[in-house]
């Protein structure tokens, strides 16, 4: 496909084309100065040199920093939305997206303050990076069946959005994708997603429900943490890794349930939950990492697996209610200072080959069994 980077004016828009045997162009800003307009209708063709042109996108900043833009309308052949399109357009208080737009670019509407609710066509299939993102008054959006992906950080800082539904359709959450939605409420992930994305929940401070359905296989990296209202959590059959950080600083959660099918607990995975109470790790757990229910001070009991082979530094430190702990034979490795500062502990269960026993930090006074469970 050629392109024109021949800029066209056709009354008071801006055009380029993109393609010229299907006669295509894309609007790339407006006549004058953009801060000024308050309404663009955009038409579905435009006429540039005698011949006719289908407006079938919107460009690159077309319309970025229109700050009194309050109404817009788009033609029914727009198939996208470019990258920052309508980004910092501060009075946007709504939009029609059409039927035709299949794809919404990265920071596409990024920074509009004034936008409170938006519904995406059915045939949208992808939300790209950031593309609602900093939309403080945002508090419902409507995301269609044939949406695939959620973008990087797609609706991360709004705010004022309590509540989501993702569709059945969706495989992937990207990376921080609903990150500081302090405003949001419960969240259900459907049976299709496979991957949740590095701190894609984190930081939302009043989520108190989340429901995961069976299709997860990897909880990624800060997925959850510092979701302060969160008090229990059940992470569906499935799911092998659960990553570093991933409900780390979730001071509220009392309860949490692991499926047989987690190989690996992540560094830091629960630090810092200060209300849990007991965790049972199941058996297919090999792995515990490091820091990984550091300062979960109301911890007072936990069952460490046989499959357990490798427990991480400071693994257990601060957990001051952690009355006592035995590790199973099958660990053939705990990292230094384990057990620090967990100043309760009255008695611990050790396999014979631990050597590094003076490196553990078990407080002073807790009685050590040198015995192979």
């Amino acid at each position: 496909m050629q392109t024109n980077s021949e800029i066209y004016q056709v009354e008071d828009l801006k055009y380029r084309i993109t393609d010229p045997t299907n006669k295509w162009v894309e609007v790339v800003g407006v006549v004058g100065e953009k801060r000024i307009i308050s309404k663009v209708v955009v038409p579905s063709s435009v006429t540039i040199g005698g011949e006719d042109y289908e407006v079938t996108s919107i460009g690159e900043e077309a319309f970025e920093w229109a700050e009194r833009l309050c109404s817009i309308t788009l033609p029914s052949c727009v198939t996208s939305i470019g990258r920052a399109a309508f980004s910092e357009c501060d009075s946007l208080t709504s939009i029609i997206i059409p039927n035709s737009v299949t794809s919404i670019g990265e920071e596409a509407f990024w920074g509009c303050d004034g936008l409170t609710s938006i519904t995406l066509p059915s045939s949208v299939t992808s939300i790209g990076e950031a593309a609602f993102s900093c939309c403080y008054n945002l508090t419902s959006i409507t995301i269609p069946g044939s949406v695939i992906s959620i973008g990087r950080a797609a609706f991360s800082n709004c705010d004022s959005l309590t509540s989501i539904i993702i569709p059945s359709g969706v495989t992937s959450i990207g990376e921080a994708a609903f990150s500081y939605c302090y405003s949001l409420r419960s969240i259900t992930i459907p049976g299709s997603v496979t991957s949740i994305g590095r701190a894609a929940f984190s930081y939302c401070d009043n989520l108190t429900s989340i429901t995961l359905l069976s299709g997860v296989t990897c909880i990624g990296d800060c997925a959850f943490c510092d979701c302060d209202g969160l008090t229990s959590i059940t992470i569906p059959s499935g799911v092998i890794s659960i990553g570093d950080c991933a409900f780390s600083c979730c001071s509220s959660l009392t309860s949490i349930t692991i499926p047989s099918s987690v190989i690996s607990i992540g560094d830091r995975a629960f630090e810092d939950c200060y209300s849990l109470r007991s965790i049972t790790i199941p058996r297919s757990v090999t792995s515990i990492g490091n820091w990984a229910f550091s300062g979960c001070d109301g911890l007072t009991s936990i069952t460490i697996p046989s499959s357990v082979i490798s427990i991480g530094e400071k693994a257990f430190l601060g957990c001051d209610n952690l009355t006592s702990i035995t590790i199973p034979s099958s660990v053939t490795s705990i990292g230094e200072k384990a057990f620090l500062f967990c100043k309760n502990l009255t008695s611990i269960t050790i396999p014979t080959h631990i050597t590094n026993i003076d490196k553990l930090g078990i407080p002073e006074g807790t009685r050590i069994i040198r015995e192979n469970v």
